[in-house]
């Protein structure tokens, strides 16, 4: 195995050799866009691998917004089949993301994909800051979705799901554009919600919908409310 393909297996690697078999990467999708759900998946490798080596065809896995859609297909296809490989997908809906805020809403994809799997994870890489409050040890790593093949898989999985969703949806709500960019603020999806105003999956929480220094106290405010003391980053 190359060097870069190992360093991305490093800290699963390192986790093994202590005797934490089951080690997940997590990580969301979704959590920018004005319109749909946010997407969490978890990824849990075969601690075999620290003997047997990467699978072959995973080894231009990467940060899914460093990949192509074809590429994402291709290895999406291969972690949901592959017989050694462990994975859950959790999606929250625009209901609940306006009701506990965008970032409450990622953790509790990330903990509900985490709590599927079977058996359930020893240890848990996340991409970015410490999630304090997630009920497992855990490793955060910036840019972690670049450096763990673990994350990089879950964002993968995330990411194609939502996208697959967001499709669906512009079959549903034709004219915004959610086939081409997946409820992200582009000018095209701005145009169309002054043209056609928002529609059941676009977030009423978010700014245009709402004037941001109100969002801003909303989210502050349901940061202590609800699910304990938590307090977003914003």
């Amino acid at each position: 195995m190359g060097a870069t393909f190992w360093n991305r297996l490093s800290h699963e690697c390192e986790l093994w050799r202590q005797g934490t078999a089951l080690v997940a990467g997590v990580d969301e999708a979704g959590c920018g866009p004005l319109a749909g759900p946010v997407v969490a998946a978890a990824v849990m490798l075969p601690a075999s691998w620290l003997e047997a080596g990467l699978d072959p065809r995973l080894r231009g896995l990467n940060d899914s917004k460093q990949l192509t859609g074809d590429q994402r297909g291709k290895y999406f296809s291969i972690i949901t089949s592959h017989p050694e490989i462990r994975h859950a997908v959790s999606i929250v809906d625009v209901e609940m993301i306006d009701r506990i805020n965008i970032r409450q809403a990622a953790w509790r994809a990330m903990n509900a994909a985490l709590d599927q799997l079977q058996p359930k994870p020893l240890h848990v890489l996340v991409d970015g800051l410490r999630i304090k409050w997630l009920p497992y040890p855990q490793t955060a790593l910036v840019q972690g979705d670049c450096k763990s093949y673990s994350i990089a898989a879950a964002s993968v999985l995330a990411k194609v799901t939502r996208d697959r969703m967001m499709i669906e949806m512009d079959g549903l709500y034709p004219g915004y554009g959610f086939a081409e960019h997946k409820g992200y603020a582009t000018p095209q999806h701005y145009a169309a919600i002054r043209e056609r105003g928002p529609c059941p999956i676009h977030r009423r929480s978010f700014s245009p919908f709402r004037p941001v220094e109100t969002e801003l106290k909303l989210f502050q405010a349901d940061a202590g409310a609800g699910d304990g003391p938590l307090r977003p980053r914003v």
